[in-house]
């Protein structure tokens, strides 16, 4: 691959991931500041999310598949320019309804990134543990700064320059992209395969394909509603450390996903040299005494039990990802990574559903840590039944076992 296009690739495709999450994970703290304007309750007003948060992921399959059939460079401008688009609009909203399809517009045009972004980035690598891991990185920090920006901005000069903002940015990146792309520079290196490995077991492809489905269910869950929870979470669990106000619960809760940013470099360093099952399984195993401590603990041990439980989740990423390509035909890569997203996105929005009714229901968080903890479980244990061993063989031995 060319380096400038290896390095352009690399750059929008880290630029798309950072936005996508950021602009997702704008409302949840923009939500503490509407209970009171709007008179609604907490969980009425995070439902209005759910339908955003759906299309994100039931977008996913149709957009890899024309990642696939049409132009992965093509459906990365319209990601940025119709996500910011529709985050500008979502900041220029009057009330519960007209907010409620800004939010699923977002949804939608965000679907595009996972599976287009990610099958590029993909194809586009030598070491794909070491990319996704900087990828991820990107996306980990977009994660960790919606909580504050959307705080700042929503204290400072209010809610609707939350989303107006960092959705004329993320639109200006598209049409950057628009003009590298018109102006004749090549963002990607077409049909290269970087990465040649002997292609898997068609029972291996499947079940790697029923495992990763169950798992990826559960995980998404976790992924989605954690996220959700913690603005709310810290505002009321952190009540040593903040004051309850948007901007302090949101610092925190940055805190806990930029600390979490690092673990993408470890997992795909990880991913690289071990076993691709034992990274996996274990990342998720050891979350599960973690959320048990979190549905028990207040302040410093509350905020110290989520960022290892985020640490942990997303090291497990590249290991993920990496499992998903490896047994996956290369010609459908952006269709298996869409489905994917599908799952661990879309149908796993159960999640925010989970948040809003269990804080509603209880008046607390610990229910929901319990729960989670048993979903971590379910995909640790049934992580032990993916193709592959726990320990990695020797490239040597590999080869030799192979002739």
């Amino acid at each position: 691959m060319n380096s400038r296009a290896g390095a352009l690739a690399l750059g929008f495709s880290s630029a798309g991931h950072f936005f996508a999450h950021l602009l997702m994970l704008l409302y949840p703290t923009v939500v503490l500041a509407l209970e009171k304007r709007w008179g609604m309750s907490y969980g009425d007003l995070l439902s209005l999310s759910l339908g955003g948060f759906v299309l994100f992921g039931v977008g996913a399959l149709p957009a890899g598949w024309l990642g696939d059939r049409w132009s992965d460079e093509g459906m990365m401008v319209v990601f940025f320019v119709g996500t910011g688009g529709a985050a500008i609009a979502t900041g220029l909203t009057g009330g519960p309804v007209a907010l409620t399809l800004g939010l699923a517009a977002i949804g939608l045009f965000g679907s595009i990134y996972h599976p287009v972004g990610t099958a590029w980035l993909v194809r586009s690598t030598k070491n794909r543990g070491r990319a996704l891991g900087i990828n991820g990185i990107a996306g980990s920090i977009g994660l960790g700064a919606a909580a504050f920006i959307a705080g700042a901005l929503a204290q400072t000069i209010g809610w609707r320059a939350a989303f107006v903002i960092p959705g004329a940015l993320c639109a200006a990146t598209g049409l950057a992209l628009l003009f590298c792309i018109r102006g004749g520079r090549r963002v990607r290196e077409p049909q290269v395969e970087h990465r040649l490995e002997p292609e898997a077991a068609r029972s291996d492809v499947v079940r790697t394909f029923i495992v990763l489905s169950f798992t990826m269910l559960a995980d998404g869950t976790i992924s989605q509603a954690i996220p959700v929870a913690l603005p709310k979470a810290f505002a009321a669990g952190l009540t040593g450390l903040t004051d309850g106000r948007t901007l302090d619960a949101g610092g925190f809760v940055t805190l806990v996903f930029l600390i979490a940013a690092t673990a993408q470099l470890v997992g795909g360093w990880l991913a690289d040299r071990f076993a691709l099952k034992a990274v996996y399984v274990s990342a998720w195993a050891v979350q599960v005494p973690l959320f048990c401590i979190a549905a028990q603990a207040r302040d410093v041990p509350l905020l110290a039990a989520m960022i290892a439980v985020n640490y942990l989740g997303v090291l497990s990423v590249p290991a993920e990802n990496a499992l998903l390509a490896r047994y996956s035909p290369a010609h459908w890569r952006a269709t298996a990574f869409g489905a994917k997203f599908l799952l661990a996105l879309g149908v796993s929005t159960i999640g925010v559903k989970l948040v809003a009714m269990i804080h509603d229901g209880t008046g607390s968080f610990a229910p929901l840590w319990l729960t989670l903890a048993g979903c971590a479980a379910f995909v640790a244990a049934a992580g032990l039944f993916l193709p592959g061993r726990l320990r990695r063989i020797p490239p040597v031995l590999a080869a030799q076992s192979a002739e």
